[in-house]
């Protein structure tokens, strides 16, 4: 590039710029490699997995570990299990905290923001600290080692909390305007909530759905306590189950099962990662 071409102005902003990137590369190193790491290794020989000097490639790839995973334990099962688990969790959570956030925000009656207090104290409260109490409960109704406390607890507790202070943040923020245009259309309270704040939400909507659908897909402690049957079993349960009879770790068939689990979140994240970000910054959360 001639030096015509480039402003003298320009050349601190590209400076900037080509730091930034660098930096960021550098940054990224720790988080993307072992994923790197995983998805070759998934393909490689077991002997390959300890070689040493470790390489991320092999000359002899296979998927005989991805056949495994299906054939040692109802994996396809399981994964369909943390699909709509997720999913139902996530239509729950969007359901309850974009109403309760707009009730939050835009209803004024006595003590709102005392009880939005006693909601937000719901994230200050560790999940192994109700466990106990809560399998009691759920053992009293007669729904251990189903998936309904998992879809319960999972959309009612902390990251419905988490969702309903991103929901209420949002809708603070919108014009009071927009309110008083729908009544003069005649719209109710769920006529301005359903077609005049939801349509404007969809940032924080999606925002919230990410956090929550992970948060669901990762949950490992509720299925341990909850689930017994392997048939009923999640995909964090399933992926301490690849052992051998004499109890040692199958490495490549728990780095396969790993890769399946892990592949199709980092692609809807990538994929709505705009929308996430968007949803946080028009929330006002840092």
């Amino acid at each position: 590039m001639s030096s015509k071409s480039v402003r003298p102005s320009a050349l601190p902003a590209l400076a900037r710029r080509a730091l930034l990137v660098a930096a960021l590369g550098v940054l990224a190193i720790p988080f993307v490699v072992p994923t790197v790491w995983m998805v070759s290794a998934s393909v490689k020989p077991l002997p390959e997995i300890f070689k040493s000097p470790p390489s991320l490639w092999t000359d002899e790839p296979t998927l005989a570990a991805y056949t495994e995973v299906f054939t040692f334990q109802p994996f396809a099962q399981q994964y369909l299990n943390s699909v709509y688990i997720a999913l139902l969790v996530t239509l729950i959570t969007l359901l309850v905290s974009s109403l309760a956030g707009y009730a939050f925000a835009r209803i004024r009656f006595p003590g709102v923001n005392a009880l939005f207090v006693v909601v937000l104290i719901g994230l200050l409260v560790p999940s192994e600290v109700t466990i106990v109490p809560l399998f009691q409960m759920f053992k009293g109704a007669g729904m251990i080692n189903t998936h309904w406390p998992l879809i319960l607890v999972t959309a009612l507790a902390a990251p419905c909390v988490l969702a309903t202070f991103i929901m209420r943040q949002f809708f603070i923020a919108l014009p009071a305007e927009l309110e008083e245009a729908g009544r003069v259309e005649g719209l109710g309270r769920p006529g301005i909530w359903w077609r005049i704040c939801l349509p404007l939400a969809k940032p924080a909507l999606s925002a919230v759905a990410i956090l929550t659908f992970l948060s669901s897909w990762n949950l490992y402690l509720e299925p341990t306590v909850y689930l017994t049957s392997p048939e009923l079993f999640t995909l964090p349960q399933a992926l301490t189950r690849f052992t051998d009879a004499y109890g040692g770790e199958m490495w490549n068939t728990q780095l396969a099962a790993a890769t399946m689990t892990v592949l199709p979140v980092l692609i809807v994240f990538l994929i709505a990662q705009r929308q996430f970000v968007e949803g946080l910054a028009h929330s006002g959360l840092k």
